[in-house]
């Protein structure tokens, strides 16, 4: 079952808006660790495809992907500034992606971690919302120092 491109796009938009709006964010998580899938898009550097770890905008979304090899996780509860400040970043320097909101036949967006925070910025700016930042001086420090890497 292949998913047009249009739909996954629209899903991702919509896990932005989301996880701004309630500021949470939604992983599956067992004993060992948490969800993670393989890209269908992206490579790493030694041409394999890159390792995602999948998060939902919503638990419900979450919980239906509870299915198969995933059947023993259970929904875990991430805060915004956490998801980007550790998630994000983390797995930018990790070299994973992260995939939102996955259906049950693990059909997602897979997005750089660097462009979920910075389309996680736009949107806090569109919103007239602000996030309060344990290792930035705030989103603008943010902002400059992931343009930074990106210029890179």
């Amino acid at each position: 079952m292949i998913q047009d491109h249009i739909t996954i796009q629209n899903r991702y938009k919509d896990f932005i808006k989301k996880i701004i709006e309630t500021e949470t964010v939604y992983a599956l998580k067992d004993e060992k660790g948490y969800a993670t899938s393989y890209s269908n898009e992206i490579e790493d550097e030694d041409g394999e495809p890159a390792q995602i770890v999948c998060f939902w905008s919503d638990a419900a979304r979450a919980k239906s992907c509870v299915d198969q090899e995933w059947n023993h996780y259970e929904v875990s509860t991430i805060s915004l500034r956490e998801f980007i400040e550790k998630w994000c970043l983390g797995m930018d320097s990790d070299g994973f992606i992260v995939g939102t909101n996955f259906d049950s036949h693990l059909f997602g967006y897979e997005a750089e971690p660097l462009e979920v925070i910075m389309d996680s910025i736009e949107e806090l700016r569109a919103t007239g919302k602000s996030l309060e930042l344990r290792k930035f001086e705030n989103m603008e420090d943010l902002e400059s120092q992931i343009r930074e890497i990106l210029k890179d």
